[in-house]
């Protein structure tokens, strides 16, 4: 009896499988939380059916935001499984849930590479793999990437651009990610730019423990400049640009408005002058939310690596990143809830994280999987 196709693998239903189905495909250290119970069916096994059915071998890799979990990209993680089956497995990472989000990007980015590692052991099919995060979870996946990232020679391949976990790189993408930290210059927009308020938080960040430090720049260690800014270089035996840039997209996904937790500038690597005006949005009856798409380019700015160990003040820094991370090309997608009830929790919404409460963004994600570069 041929057994049903999946998308993953999930730890509750392993006994399930093994009496239902017989022997499970995977070895039992293999179980990750996946969005599927039951591993693929083998093309040739079962009958004509069987047959037709191609095992996933593009890995999408979900990523979780401060004190948020794996059952935040739930919904975006049935929406791949239905429309791409045979394609895509989701990933959803589960190694930095609730507190453990305060530990720091580079604890959290060590967490989710050795996580992404075990899966993929796991799955000698998989092929391509693609990173879908939100919020802090952007941050986290990009130092992941660095710790993910080779250039050697894969499987016989005399040429490689760059692997990720040995798997060919193909969709970058952001929810909502400060890439550019929360410090002043109203990234984050509840503080209405007033520097009193802003000044206050910058103080208050040590709540947020480690990753706090790192989101408002305050972790110069060692005489090292701020993880943030190392980041957007290939610095101390990392190669965070070189990983990024070998994904084929890179895609930054951010609230217009009514995000009151990352501010529009930071989550699309833009300066305050080129964000766009609202005279300028684009009516969509498909996607309504999604107010302005930007394609993809690169902007040719002066940059050097030892700008970021010569930034000092919130405005040396901020351009720093801006000027690095815009050597990668970026699709800009801006979004915007201001006419939905849901518009106060944008900064969810956007990821659709419950849809009871944040559905006005199922089209965003419906956005993002027809974009998707299988």
């Amino acid at each position: 009896m041929a057994q049903p196709q999946s998308n993953g693998v999930d730890n509750e239903d392993l006994e399930k499988t093994k009496k239902k189905k017989g022997p499970s495909l995977l070895r039992s250290s293999c179980f990750m939380v996946a969005d599927a119970a039951d591993p693929p069916a083998i093309a040739g096994e079962g009958g004509d059916e069987a047959a037709t059915r191609r095992i996933p071998t593009h890995l999408v890799v979900t990523v979780n935001g401060l004190v948020g979990s794996a059952n935040n990209w739930a919904y975006a993680a049935k929406q791949f499984m239905k429309r791409y089956p045979s394609d895509v497995v989701v990933l959803r990472s589960e190694c930095n849930g609730a507190i453990k989000t305060l530990h720091g990007v580079d604890i959290m980015g060590k967490r989710l590479a050795d996580e992404v590692t075990k899966f993929v052991e796991c799955r000698p099919e998989l092929q391509k793999i693609s990173i879908v995060a939100h919020s802090l979870g952007g941050l986290v996946a990009r130092y992941a990437i660095a710790l993910l990232y080779s250039s050697k020679p894969n499987k016989g391949e005399a040429v490689n651009e760059g692997k990720i976990a040995g798997l060919e790189p193909v969709n970058f993408i952001t929810f909502a990610t400060p890439h550019l930290g929360s410090r002043s210059h109203r990234q984050i927009p509840i503080l209405r730019g007033v520097r009193a308020l802003e000044k206050v938080a910058y103080h208050l960040s040590w709540i947020a423990g480690r990753s706090g430090k790192h989101l408002y720049l305050k972790d110069r260690e060692k005489g090292k400049p701020p993880l943030l800014l190392q980041m957007v270089t290939d610095s101390g035996g990392l190669h965070f640009m070189s990983a990024l840039r070998s994904f084929k997209r890179h895609v930054a996904y951010s609230n217009y408005c009514f995000d009151f937790i990352v501010g529009r500038k930071t989550s699309s690597i833009r300066r305050i002058h080129e964000v766009p005006k609202s005279r300028n949005f684009v009516q969509n009856s498909k996607y309504p939310h999604i107010v302005y798409v930007e394609k993809s380019n690169i902007t040719e700015d002066d940059f050097s690596d030892d700008m970021i160990y010569k930034a000092k003040t919130t405005d040396e820094m901020e351009e720093a990143m801006i000027k690095s991370l815009k050597r990668i090309p970026w699709e800009r997608i801006d979004v915007s809830f201001r006419k939905t009830m849901q518009k106060l929790f944008a900064h969810s919404t956007i990821q659709v994280k419950t849809y009871m409460i944040n559905s006005a963004g199922a089209d965003v994600i419906s956005h993002m999987i027809d974009e998707f570069v299988l």
